[in-house]
């Protein structure tokens, strides 16, 4: 009997465990967040302050978001985005990664390089687009030319600034104790600029998303959210540029909860800087 009620006592511990693993507050936070925001919006919708075609209510737009979904408009152009998000992505951190580098081995190519790499990351990545369609064309490889521009410099400069502000007693130490080359380069100099290296590559998604959305609006390839969104603009069709603007702001949003900021809590426990679990 005893054994038993353990074991019932063991299931309930798990099972609250995983709940509170599913239901956090940051999730709490963020449910209570968008139902407020929903009744602001209805309450807004009926008092008609806008006209109800230029702000339709949240009804209409999930209604919108279905059609879009039956017909499999929101599902292709969703599908083709991410691709070449996760394509331009790659390419940018590998660019990134790779110039960086150069720029740590060569210092005074790194010292001009970082100046100049300020100057293109504060460049508008909407001024990209009339370059890219003379040089390139309306296609993907235009699109992908944006995108690279936009988000390159983030991790060339975070690349270069989280290696060259590692501690020089890290080294030193490490070479003590007979760290050289790839392995100091592995075991020292990357961890230590870990941290720097994640918020660059947040960072560097970021540009890269906001890049893509607009690049897709203006370099027409027939497909994409960003067309969509252009297809609503033209249509004056609120309800399917407001259902657009929801899918890309949750597909935003689970990047940024389920990738970089899991990437980043995990980084931040191993290097000591979770402030609420020290103070646990």
């Amino acid at each position: 009997m005893e054994t038993h009620i353990e074991s019932n006592k063991k299931k309930i511990t798990l099972s609250k465990k995983i709940v509170n693993k599913i239901i956090n507050k940051d999730t709490l936070s963020l449910v209570v967040f968008i139902s407020v925001f929903l009744v602001l919006w209805q309450l807004v919708y009926l008092s008609e302050i806008f006209p109800k075609l230029s702000l339709p209510s949240p009804f209409a737009v999930g209604q919108t978001i279905i059609e879009l979904l039956l017909d499999f408009t929101l599902i292709k152009g969703t599908a083709i985005t991410l691709w070449r998000l996760f394509l331009g992505f790659l390419l940018s951190l590998t660019i990134g990664l790779i110039t960086g580098l150069i720029m740590i081995k060569f210092q005074q190519f790194g010292k001009t390089m970082s100046s100049f790499a300020v100057g293109l990351q504060s460049f508008p990545s909407i001024a990209w687009i009339p370059f890219a369609i003379l040089l390139i064309g309306f296609n993907d490889l235009g699109i992908l030319f944006v995108v690279v521009m936009s988000s390159v410099f983030s991790v060339m400069l975070s690349t270069y600034s989280g290696l060259r502000n590692v501690p020089p007693i890290y080294i030193r130490a490490a070479r003590n104790m007979g760290g050289k080359g790839i392995s100091l380069f592995r075991h020292v100099l990357i961890p230590a600029a870990t941290p720097t290296l994640i918020i660059g590559m947040r960072q560097a998604w970021s540009f890269a998303w906001h890049a893509l959305i607009g690049a897709e609006m203006l370099i027409t390839t027939l497909v994409g959210l960003g067309y969509i969104l252009s297809v609503g603009r033209e249509f004056s069709n609120m309800s399917q540029i407001i259902a657009t603007m929801i899918v890309i702001f949750t597909i935003g949003l689970i990047f940024d909860r389920v990738v970089f900021m899991k990437i980043e809590e995990k980084i931040r426990d191993r290097w000591g800087l979770n402030q609420q679990k020290i103070e646990q």
